[in-house]
């Protein structure tokens, strides 16, 4: 059913700005029984955000539906950083697949796409890339509303800790992983 209204694909360059747009749709439309509004303005943009290097590295996938409306976004990687948007060029550190997780990052849905499984068939597609490179684990800094999706998907992690880039953008977020 979900094959039939959305379609994945990688994210490419030219999708950064529909991407932008979506983080922010997602995160005031979904994450608002978690955080204040000044709480998820500040992460807007910096914590929650489209990282560059996840689109270059080609282990970003947008979801979208059959009318070319982005549904949702998320991706895995390979490097060390586990949360946050680009802050310029920067390149995180390679993993070493025999003794790091893959990280499991940035996944937002379009308010208007909740509850279709976009987001557990981002994780599939995440989890079998990652598993092809040869990771046997995953881990994540997740959400609060996306610590719901993560555990259904088993993902282990419920220590609510405080996250974020600066002592105003400060959130609560729960680290989270899973073997594959």
């Amino acid at each position: 059913m979900l094959q039939n209204r959305i379609l994945f694909r990688k994210a490419q360059t030219i999708d950064v700005v529909k991407l932008i747009d979506l983080i922010a749709l997602s995160a005031r439309g979904l994450a608002n029984h978690d955080y204040t509004p000044q709480q998820i303005e500040a992460a807007i943009g910096t914590v929650w955000g489209v990282d560059e290097e996840l689109i270059a590295d080609q282990t970003y996938f947008i979801a979208q539906s059959v009318n070319g409306d982005l549904a949702g976004c998320g991706g895995w990687s390979r490097r060390a950083k586990l949360f946050g948007a680009s802050k310029g060029n920067e390149a995180s550190p390679l993993l070493d697949p025999e003794a790091d997780s893959a990280r499991i990052r940035a996944f937002f849905v379009h308010p208007d796409f909740t509850r279709l499984g976009i987001g557990r068939e981002l994780i599939r597609l995440c989890e079998a890339e990652a598993r092809q490179e040869g990771f046997k684990k995953m881990e994540l800094m997740a959400t609060l509303p996306g610590h719901r999706l993560y555990k259904s998907c088993a993902y282990l992690g419920d220590e609510i800790i405080d996250c974020g880039t600066t002592p105003e953008n400060t959130h609560k977020c729960v680290p989270m992983h899973k073997l594959l």
